[in-house]
């Protein structure tokens, strides 16, 4: 059995329901249900056995602790963050909660419970802190991709925070000889992306004719990975990582955030075309965010050299995925768009 946090979030929620298409290894899933966490990720899996729901909060203490005590997962994934870089701007008091006060409880709670452990019990026991690329900073158009070994330079109070976290995990397992293993990914995307991120927003705006908000000029790079393969990767390391290492999963695809856009308006005018023109006609320049970093990428050979692996999907395979996936999944859009949705997009883009 193991133990996800942050199981209903984007990531977390597509973890989940991969893990059990492909294994019958029970999960304990714990949540804060947060305004991205959506318990109707999980749908599919009602009356499932294999899977239990539990509706809290990382950093309450006794209940992580009562649940490792009932339930004796050989893993933990930590996925449970506030991952919004704009959000962060506007409220960055949560971000500190969450990943860095809520990693530090989970930490401690999990030190409790391994030290309760004996034998191979406890050698087989796993931290997995699932991090992001953006704790590196940002790259110069002619820089290599971030490595493993890159210093840390956030720029947000998101990325901060979850490089706070990434420290905390390294020292846990340095101090107290917590079995850790930590993950940064690049730009995630695919089904279930709450829709206040590039490509969900994109899609959502321009089948209901709103304008498309791209950032300054839109040479923001980034690379993409397909949230399936960042799953896949996930699996990799916590079957075969070696205690207290980290390793970058990415996509291979730098793009700018301006060719996204451009790529998914020509997806739905093939898909869904619109009567009034092509969507791209919706594309609308808006001022840039503060500190927003030019360029991310990811030098993914550490896990392909050590573990075999590499993503499955191409940024074109994959966006047609994802494009598709909205144009089949309405209601899910509808329902997330919730009236606290509405009022964060226009704190953020009403302004800009």
């Amino acid at each position: 059995m193991i133990l996800v946090t942050g199981g209903a979030g984007f990531i977390g929620s597509n973890f989940v329901l991969d893990w059990l298409a492909q294994s019958d290894e029970p999960v304990i899933n714990l949540d804060a249900l947060t305004y991205a966490g959506n318990r109707a990720n999980l749908a599919s899996l009602d009356g499932d056995a294999r899977h239990v729901f539990v509706h809290g909060d990382i950093g309450e203490r006794a209940l992580v602790d009562q649940l490792l005590a009932t339930h004796r997962p050989r893993a933990i994934v930590h996925f449970a963050a506030e991952s919004h870089v704009d959000r962060s701007i506007h409220g960055p008091g949560a971000f500190m909660k969450t990943n860095v006060e809520g990693t530090f409880t989970l930490l401690e709670a999990a030190r409790g419970f391994w030290n309760t452990l004996d034998g191979a019990d406890k050698a087989a026991f796993r931290f997995h802190h699932v991090s992001t690329d953006e704790v590196y900073g940002s790259l110069k158009p002619t820089d290599p991709p971030f490595a493993e070994t890159n210093a840390y330079e956030p720029n947000s109070p998101y990325s901060a925070s979850k490089a706070a976290s990434d420290h905390l995990v390294r020292a846990w397992h340095h101090t107290y000889g917590l079995p850790v293993l930590t993950t940064n990914c690049s730009n995630n995307y695919g089904p279930l992306h709450f829709p206040e991120k590039l490509i969900p927003l994109m899609i959502v705006n321009a089948l209901a004719g709103k304008p498309l908000p791209v950032y300054g000029d839109g040479q923001q790079i980034r690379d993409w990975l397909y949230v399936k393969d960042h799953c896949s990767g996930i699996r990799a390391v916590l079957a075969g990582g070696r205690v207290g290492e980290t390793y970058n999963i990415g996509g291979w695809n730098e793009m700018a955030n301006i060719d996204i856009v451009k790529t998914v308006c020509a997806l739905l005018d093939e898909l869904r075309p619109d009567p009034a023109g092509p969507y791209a006609r919706l594309i609308t320049y808006v001022t840039d965010r503060p500190g927003h970093d030019r360029r991310y990428a990811i030098d993914a050979r550490k896990i392909e050299r050590e573990l075999g692996w590499r993503p499955a999907e191409t940024f074109a395979t994959g966006i047609r995925k994802t494009v598709q996936w909205y144009l089949d999944n309405a209601a899910w859009v509808a329902d997330v768009q919730s009236g606290a949705y509405k009022d964060w997009i226009g704190t953020n883009y009403s302004a800009r």
